[in-house]
């Protein structure tokens, strides 16, 4: 086994997958802390790279193409503090880092383990229920349905149309893009058949974001959505006729449920959740149990 335990996060590997679990550190983003653990299977590794610098040094990880659908949903457009595939490395660790690289290098040597794109996703995405308010909106999906809830911030003609709930049957993609420069970011859900080109600012299926902090925490409910959806290899013909998407099924075992539980009260203690957002969360838990 292979581990390197920073303020960052700690990487630990075993053989056959990567475990990724953030850092309790001030530094580390509100998207890693609320994303947790992540265990990425070997299959799912396309390379693993470490960079020295004067002061620290930086581990990355390169997925196969396809394989996560946080990456699908984000387009890569992740900034360097919410990629939960970096681990900053102080430099009194860089001989542990590059014992790490070279475990995993040697394992996809010996497994054969090809970089070309997946067909499927091999990473289940993020937990549901998931609630996130940001921009001028809260997002919610449990699984099967996006809730979206407008607040006073809200465009008087979008607001106007009340709250809207689209069914994960009806949606064919969903995009999340941060805010940049003066352009802000947007949470979009494409609906069959009503497809549009309008600003998310008039758009009454996205949310429009301004560039603040929880921000980065929509691209969580939009991998949730994306890894429920056809994945994008999938023939125009299966999308069709699939009367249901079947990527990866939510989590509906009675243990899974409870480990929510116990997620949802931490990051309610530590202020990432509101009062409202945990309530919301929790009920759509407590009805799936």
């Amino acid at each position: 086994m292979a581990e390197i335990i920073q303020k960052d996060g700690t990487w630990t590997f075993d053989g056959d997958a990567l475990r990724l679990t953030p850092g309790r550190d001030k530094n580390v983003s509100l998207l890693r802390k609320t994303l947790g653990e992540l265990t990425v299977p070997l299959g799912a590794l396309a390379g693993i790279s470490f960079e020295q610098g004067k002061k620290s040094g930086r581990l990355r990880l390169r997925l196969r193409d396809g394989a996560d659908p946080l990456l699908q949903a984000t387009g890569g457009k992740l900034a360097e503090p919410n990629d939960p595939y970096q681990l900053t490395v102080e430099s009194d660790r860089y001989g542990v880092a590059e014992y790490v690289v070279d475990e995993v290098r040697d394992a996809l040597l010996l497994d054969r383990v090809p970089a070309d794109p997946v067909d499927g996703y091999l990473l289940p995405g993020p937990s549901v229920p998931l609630s996130v308010s940001a921009g001028d909106g809260t997002a919610s999906f449990d699984g099967e349905r996006v809730r979206l809830e407008w607040n006073w911030k809200t465009e008087d003609s979008k607001s106007a149309a009340g709250t809207r709930s689209l069914a994960l049957t009806d949606l064919t993609t969903v995009e999340w893009h941060p805010a940049v420069g003066l352009e802000n970011g947007y949470l979009r859900f494409t609906v069959r058949g009503a497809e549009t080109k309008a600003p998310p600012k008039y758009d009454p299926n996205s949310v429009e974001l301004w560039g603040f902090k929880k921000d980065p925490l929509m691209a969580l409910v939009a991998a949730a959505v994306q890894a429920r959806l056809p994945h994008p290899t999938a023939s125009p013909q299966a999308t069709q006729s699939a009367e249901r998407p079947a990527a990866i099924a939510p989590e509906d075992d009675h243990d899974a449920l409870l480990r929510r539980l116990r997620e949802l009260g931490d990051l309610h203690k530590s202020g990432v959740l509101t009062d409202e957002e945990f309530a919301l969360a929790k009920q759509a838990v407590l009805k799936r149990m």
